[in-house]
Parts: C-alpha cells; sequence; structure tokens
C-alpha cells in the first residue's frame, strides 16, 4: 500500500481573525504525522497563509491538485473559522479530482468569544456543506459537528473517512474474476457486467474446466501446491479429510491464484456447486474462507478502517 494522500483546503474569510489559519495548519501538520498521512495543501506563500479564500486562491490551489491529481485520496475541507463557502465548492470544481469530500469545523472556545478568537465555524460548516450540495458534490461529516483534529473523536472520524477513500477510489478501478457460470439454482447471484463496467469495474472471466486443467498438470511435489498445502494445514483441522482431496484443493488454489496474479484481480468469485464436485472432488468453501481471511487480514495491516 502507498501512503495515504490527502488534499486539504483551509477555508478562510477575511472577517474572521488569520492567526486561526496558522493554527490550524499547525494542528494538520501534527495530526497527520500522528496517522501517517501525506498532507497536500497551499503553502503560505501561495496565499494569504496558506488559506483559501478568493477565486484566486481556489485557482491557485486547484491547480495544486491537478498537479497531484494521481497521488491524492480523498479532499479534506478544514474551517478554522466561518470560512468562504464559494472558494471551497470552487477550488473542488476546478481540481476536477472526483475524490471522497470530508467537511470539518473547529469548535468555538466559550472562554474566548471574542473578535480576536471568534470561528463561528459552526455556521459556516453550514454554509459550506450547502454550497457543495448546490454544486452536486457528495460528501461525509463528522460525528460531531464541530470537532478540534487533535480530538480522539475526529481522528476516529478520519480514520474511517480514509476507509471511505480507499473503498471509493478502489472499487472505481477494480477487476474482479469470475470462476465458472453460475450455479443454475441460484438466481440471487444474478449480475450485469455492464452496469459494473459503467462505473469502473471490469469483470475478467474464466471457464472452471480451464482451471481444473492447469490443478490437474500440477505435480504432487510442486513447491507452490506443497506451499498451499502448508497453508491449509496450518488453517483449519483436517482430521478426517482423505488426503487426496487436500492434495487437490491446494492445487485448485494454486492455479486460481496464478490465474488472480497473472489478470491483476483484487477480487474473484467461484462457481462453488455443483461441477468442482462432481468432476474434481473437492469442495471450494476452505479456500474461499482463506482468501477471505488473508484480505481482512491485509486491510488491517494497511488500516483500512471499515
Amino acid at each position: 500500500m502507498t501512503q495515504f494522500t490527502m488534499g486539504v483546503i483551509f477555508g478562510n474569510r477575511d472577517f474572521f481573525p488569520d492567526q486561526l489559519i496558522t493554527e490550524a495548519r499547525a494542528d494538520m501538520t501534527a495530526l497527520f504525522a500522528e496517522l501517517g498521512i501525506r498532507g497536500i495543501w497551499l503553502g503560505e506563500q501561495g496565499s494569504k497563509l496558506g488559506s483559501v479564500e478568493t477565486y484566486a486562491d481556489a485557482r491557485e490551489c486547484a491547480d495544486l491538485f491537478q498537479t497531484h491529481r494521481r497521488e491524492i485520496d480523498g479532499i479534506l475541507v478544514c474551517l478554522p473559522n466561518f470560512g468562504d463557502e464559494k472558494a471551497v465548492a470552487d477550488t473542488i470544481k476546478m481540481a476536477e479530482l472526483n475524490v471522497p469530500i470530508l467537511v470539518q469545523a473547529y469548535p468555538d472556545d466559550l472562554d474566548a468569544f471574542n473578535v480576536e478568537r471568534r470561528r463561528d465555524a459552526f455556521c459556516g460548516k453550514i454554509s459550506v456543506c450547502n454550497n457543495l450540495r448546490q454544486y452536486g458534490y457528495s460528501y461525509s461529516l463528522t460525528e460531531l459537528h464541530t470537532s478540534h483534529p487533535l480530538s480522539p473523536g475526529f481522528k476516529q472520524d478520519l480514520r474511517a473517512f480514509m476507509g471511505v477513500c480507499r473503498t471509493v477510489n478502489g472499487l472505481r478501478n477494480a477487476r474482479l474474476g469470475a470462476v465458472g457460470a453460475r450455479p443454475n439454482a441460484f438466481n440471487t447471484t444474478r449480475y450485469s457486467e455492464k452496469l459494473l463496467q459503467s462505473v469502473g469495474i471490469s469483470v475478467q472471466t474464466v471457464d472452471l474446466s480451464e482451471l481444473l486443467g492447469v490443478a490437474n498438470r500440477l505435480k504432487d511435489d510442486d513447491s507452490q501446491v506443497k506451499e498451499r498445502l502448508e497453508a491449509i494445514f496450518a488453517y483449519l483441522p483436517s482430521g478426517g479429510v482423505p488426503s487426496p482431496s487436500i492434495l487437490r484443493m491446494a492445487k485448485f488454489g494454486v492455479a486460481l491464484s496464478g490465474w488472480m496474479t497473472a489478470l491483476d484481480i483484487q477480487a474473484t468469485a467461484l462457481q462453488c456447486w455443483n461441477s468442482v464436485q462432481k468432476n474434481y472432488g473437492i469442495n471450494v468453501c476452505t479456500l474461499m474462507s482463506m482468501m477471505t481471511v488473508h484480505s481482512l487480514r491485509f486491510l488491517t495491516k494497511s488500516e483500512i478502517f471499515w
């Protein structure tokens, strides 16, 4: 997994104190360092303290995002004060990234509710979200309407949003495998490849007989077969299961993995009934279970939160 990269828009409105922008940049720098996130945002020389307030600021920030369009996984709209809702929406429009958006707003400190420290980001967030809706953009919200970036609650919100970004961006170019025709008795497994393709998901197909042919040609002492056997024995108890069946299962697993690797397939579905039982003498439930568990472990290690 590559490092998670997030584009950040620091919203600003001239009526409110600029020092809140500087403080927010420091907060985000500390937060991103803690969570291992790479941040893309305007430098202090790119606009007033690196904020987005005017159309010129929006253009500058959008150009920066465009430069990193292949890297940015999501956009965080940070509102240290009320913010300019039109500048935020214009930035997203001109950047043309088409990635998930999270809107965060700072809470006011009621003990410092004065001209020098007043934020009013509570109302600003409503305006920003309303404008994003008018522009036709979907967005995510934090659990609390306002939350400080360094609070435990926002950290949880941000981790969840990272999971949303990885899921959305991953599905846009996902390559799914379909092994064999669907079982005739299961209408619930019907789907449209054209509908999936319309959102960027492609389906790679293979006849079950092709993989069975590859599996049958594998030698019992093949190194990949031995490795898969060890994995199966380590995964679950196999007492009472005939050894020849487990060996065939290992060979089919090697054939399946080879096909998925060759076509860069991220997930696959198998015809689970009943050709593989009649023609090969195994069930594929164990192999599918192992692939699922492997995927969940991978997601956990990569800090993907569902």
